[in-house]
């Protein structure tokens, strides 16, 4: 018996690698959340391609402590800062190369070199961007790593100058303007001109207390007040560009309770006049991980460090907590989380920066001074082109995409809801309402509802008019005759 026992047990186990492995998708690093909260196992959406390490770059000095990065085109600049560096990788048929150490730059400043700097910003005409933090200044150089000008503390009342400048990322637009975020200020982002003159902040974050701390506050005397905390704005932790010039922000200070309430807003998309427009239309807001505990190397919830966005308007967020990725349609559904801490490969030990090249992401690990380098599987491009091809209109394709998906993973819910809304386009409503139904999308199902009504009505206009005309005439005709009749057997009160 214990043979056999064993044996089935052997056989067990051998099946269920066999599922975890199967088409070579390991089904327990990608996941999704359900309508219901609950997490879902997921096929692969992405696999890691390569890793990137001092050694493989040929450093004479190995990176040490790494915090920025940035991809434009072909071109990686990493912010090595604890060597006080820039290093430029060119990416050339799959492979990565050094070319060149940025360590100092020429012009005629008293300081021509850089003192930690912990982000980089490169332009598309190639002016570099650095935040050079420990120098207190963003410095801008051009290609030929030519000085061109400085973004400095600003003098502005505005600005409290009890503090340091300590400029720690930083972003430009196409006209030049800066915007950057610095040690202790919680004014919103530091908004420069183009020729360096300070413009003010936007996108202040709101204040955060609990009603406890207020109330306590309001019953403090004026002694106990001064030496209570001050409610204040909460910082920025990374901001990145999309596409149309719009900054997302990402902040990791807020409670757990405004968390857990959907209170807190750790990843905003922030207007021109500093308003969080970012779309939250799936059952949870983007905010990582939905469920977490406090207990362990990794507790606490998800504290989103960096995000970065694709060109079909797709992003992505990086927890530093627990070393995760989360990826988010433009309507802030997820569709898809992968990584975890550790340090195995595609594990992460301390990630603080993400960039992406095309569709492939890049993850900075500051603690192994290594960058790891993903790559979407079938799984992830299906859903990629799925989205793609809804946004350019030809929903009939779009359609085709998101049920190759669901024939991979049944239940990806936003496969039917992708569905859904491409049938809704094509004005196929009644299907559309069935595939909303499935994931119970009550506002898609709402809106397929009020269409599906209104065809329907239009359909049968003629019918519902005959109906009413029946339900109206039928009556008076009736009662005319009841009169008639009446007249004619009563004539003038005297019977017939």
């Amino acid at each position: 018996m214990k043979r056999i026992a064993a044996m089935f047990l052997l056989l067990m186990l051998i099946a269920g690698n066999a599922y975890a492995l199967r088409d070579g998708i390991d089904y327990t690093y990608t996941y999704t959340y359900d309508y219901w909260g609950d997490m879902r196992e997921s096929p692969d959406a992405y696999r890691v391609k390569q890793v990137i390490d001092s050694r493989g770059l040929g450093l004479d000095k190995p990176m040490r402590q790494p915090q920025g990065l940035f991809v434009r085109g072909d071109n990686i600049y990493i912010c090595d800062t604890g060597n006080n560096r820039i290093l430029q990788i060119r990416s050339s048929a799959g492979k990565f190369a050094l070319v060149r150490v940025i360590d100092s730059f020429t012009g005629d400043v008293p300081l021509t070199t850089f003192n930690a700097p912990q982000d980089v910003f490169v332009g598309e005409n190639g002016d570099l961007f650095i935040a050079d933090t420990n120098n207190h200044r963003v410095l801008k150089l051009n290609s030929s790593l030519e000085y061109q000008l400085e973004f400095v503390k600003p003098t502005d009342a505005t600005f409290d100058q009890n503090i340091s400048f300590l400029p720690t990322k930083v972003v430009a637009d196409t006209t030049g303007r800066v915007f950057a975020l610095g040690k202790n200020v919680n004014k919103g982002v530091i908004k420069y001109e183009s020729d360096g003159s300070f413009a003010g902040f936007t996108g202040a974050s709101e204040v955060t207390f609990s009603w406890y701390d207020y109330i306590w506050k309001l019953l403090s005397t004026q002694a106990q007040r001064s030496q209570q905390v001050s409610f204040v704005p909460t910082e920025y932790e990374n901001i990145a560009l999309d596409a149309e010039g719009f900054i997302y922000a990402t902040t990791t200070t807020f409670s757990e309770d405004d968390l857990a309430n959907f209170v807190a807003t750790p990843l905003r998309r922030l207007n021109s006049l500093g308003g969080d427009i970012l779309i939250r239309n799936g059952e949870y807001p983007p905010m990582g991980d939905l469920w977490w505990d406090s207990s362990g190397d990794y507790s606490g919830p998800s504290r989103l460090t960096d995000v970065t966005v694709l060109g079909n308007d797709i992003y992505i967020a990086l927890d530093r907590t627990r070393g995760r990725l989360f990826g988010y349609d433009e309507q802030g559904r997820m569709l898809w989380a992968f990584g975890g801490a550790g340090n195995m490969e595609g594990y992460f030990a301390y990630p603080t920066a993400l960039e992406h090249m095309g569709y492939d992401l890049l993850v900075m690990d500051s603690t192994e001074c290594t960058i790891t380098v993903f790559t979407p599987t079938e799984y992830g491009m299906l859903m990629y082109a799925a989205i793609e091809d809804y946004q350019k209109g030809d929903y009939e394709s779009s359609a085709a995409y998101w049920r190759k998906v669901l024939l991979m993973n049944g239940n990806n819910d936003l496969a039917y809801i992708g569905i859904g809304r491409a049938l809704l386009r094509q004005d196929d409503y009644a299907h559309a309402m069935e595939y909303f139904r499935v994931t119970r999308d009550s506002k898609n199902y709402s809106d397929a509802f009020k269409l599906y009504r209104k065809e329907w009505v239009e359909e049968h206009i003629s019918a519902i008019f005959a109906i009413l005309a029946v339900l109206i005439i039928v009556p008076f005709v009736i009662g005319k005759a009841r009169k008639i009749r009446m007249e004619v057997r009563y004539d003038g009160g005297k019977s017939i």
